[in-house]
């Protein structure tokens, strides 16, 4: 496997997928407090952190696999925030005999449509291409971000986001391979057991993704308060509370 992966701590493992324009630091202030009682593997996707860049069009669900694989790991419980939500969807969709259970914070899903703020946001971002410093700047405006953006974490995650949004212009390929159909028209088949994690100010597409998990038998939804897109790095000992007590549930 040449993705890049970290490991801390012993007992249940626990996989984090992280989320888009992030690597392994997304997990930086979570991935210590689970270690206390888990094993705890947090890894780079590809063409981010220290992971290789795609050369041909990645399929994150069979990397995810790999690091499973890997790692000599029958079942884990697989934590995925934002795209690694989307990720860690599909891969129970795909693999559910080696997923415990699925931890959703703050999730992307295959085959929803973002609003058009969303949407104008990537394309302004895109517009600025290759100012690295403008497009971070463009992104990191949007009200996804507004209370990391005013918290002490800030500069960790500027720094975060700009490395990895740097990292893009060394891919192959900006596309990607996503089972078909899209997890959205599959959601009613998901079977493993489920929390979804929202924080109460994130962006209405998120609502909108939770009303679509709606239909899965096996699922609690957490909604935290005073929280955005990134619960990760501004309140880790609530989200690792809400992980434990879910894994441990």
């Amino acid at each position: 496997m040449d993705l890049y992966y970290e490991g801390l701590g012993e007992g249940k493992p626990l996989v984090l997928v992280h989320s888009g324009a992030a690597d392994v630091r997304d997990w930086a202030y979570v991935a210590p407090i689970l270690a206390q009682q888990y094993q705890v593997i947090a890894f780079d996707g590809r063409g981010c952190g220290q992971s290789p860049s795609p050369i041909a069009p990645p399929n994150y669900v069979e990397d995810l696999l790999s690091v499973l694989d890997h790692l000599q790991l029958e079942q884990a419980t697989i934590v995925g925030h934002s795209i690694g939500g989307r990720i860690a969807t599909e891969f129970a969709l795909a693999y559910p005999q080696r997923v415990t259970k699925l931890v959703l914070v703050a999730p992307g899903l295959s085959g929803y449509n973002h609003s058009e703020g969303f949407m104008s946001m990537i394309t302004e971002t895109q517009a600025v291409a290759p100012d690295i410093d403008k497009m971070t700047e463009i992104s990191l405006q949007a009200c996804l971000y507004r209370l990391v953006m005013a918290s002490p974490q800030r500069d960790f995650f500027v720094q975060m986001h700009k490395h990895n949004m740097a990292k893009m212009f060394e891919w192959g390929t900006s596309e990607a391979v996503w089972p078909q159909p899209p997890a959205i028209e599959r959601l009613d088949q998901l079977t493993v057991p489920t929390c979804f994690i929202v924080g109460q100010e994130d962006s209405l597409d998120l609502h909108q993704i939770a009303e679509h998990f709606q239909v899965v038998t096996d699922i609690q939804f957490v909604v935290m308060d005073g929280v955005d897109h990134k619960p990760t790095l501004t309140h880790p000992e609530e989200l690792s509370r809400h992980i434990i007590e879910f894994v441990e549930g």
